[in-house]
């Protein structure tokens, strides 16, 4: 059974920091490049930042030197460091491998909201 259970978002001030975690079923995680994703409002969903099996990484243009993606190998972990937020970070964030689709299964994500 897929399993993808993000947390850790909340509610920060312009230029604060958060952690996000993802708790993700071995079957996800094992054979796949894993991704953050989020939707603001209004928009469609986007992909910030993605890691490889290998631990290779890509970053979103509009997050590059700011969020920071790593993964937890022997724990089915994937993490997102955001630092230097911005109101423009404000969305929900998901979790899932890379790439995914519409008709993936998704979790429920985790909101972050950034205030001005």
């Amino acid at each position: 059974q897929v399993q993808l259970v993000e947390s850790g978002g909340d509610l920060v001030q312009t230029g604060g920091s958060l952690r996000l975690s993802c708790a993700a079923s071995g079957r996800v995680f094992s054979i796949n490049a894993m991704g953050w994703y989020r939707r603001a409002p209004g928009k469609q969903r986007e992909l910030v930042a993605r890691i490889t099996s290998g631990g290779s990484t890509n970053y979103a243009d509009s997050v590059k030197g700011r969020f920071t993606i790593f993964r937890d190998t022997f724990r089915n972990r994937v993490y997102l460091q955001m630092n230097s937020l911005k109101p423009e970070d404000t969305a929900v964030y998901y979790c899932n491998k890379e790439p995914a689709t519409i008709f993936d299964y998704w979790g429920q994500g985790t909101q972050v909201t950034v205030s001005s």
